[in-house]
């Protein structure tokens, strides 16, 4: 993808839900919502403080991030469906949990 947001955003690709319950009962694609749930892409170099003091991006290319259910602006870029969102509407990163220790 040929394409970098500007100032404090993101690009994101929303992550699939489940298809089944945890009971096995198959989900059809009219009930799903959409998910709330994507890996950020690509990012912007960071907003700019009235100083001209850049801020730079807490999230990073990579990241797996919630963001909220009206986040963002649809967009699609090379036949792939995108969100471009601030990095305010970013609820936080989900960090994959470390694996238990052997006593």
């Amino acid at each position: 993808m040929q394409f970098t947001p500007l100032h404090d955003r993101v690009v994101v690709r929303r992550i699939e839900g489940e298809e089944k319950t945890k009971g096995g009962l198959i989900i059809p694609d009219t009930a799903k919502e959409k998910p709330s749930e994507g890996e950020v892409i690509a990012v912007g170099e960071g907003a700019r403080k009235d100083s001209g003091e850049l801020i730079p991006m807490t999230v990073k290319a990579g990241d797996r991030i919630l963001f909220g259910k009206w986040s963002g602006t649809e967009v699609k870029l090379d036949g792939e469906d995108y969100l471009i969102m601030k990095e305010s509407d970013i609820l936080g990163v989900i960090t994959p949990g470390k694996a238990a220790k052997a006593a």
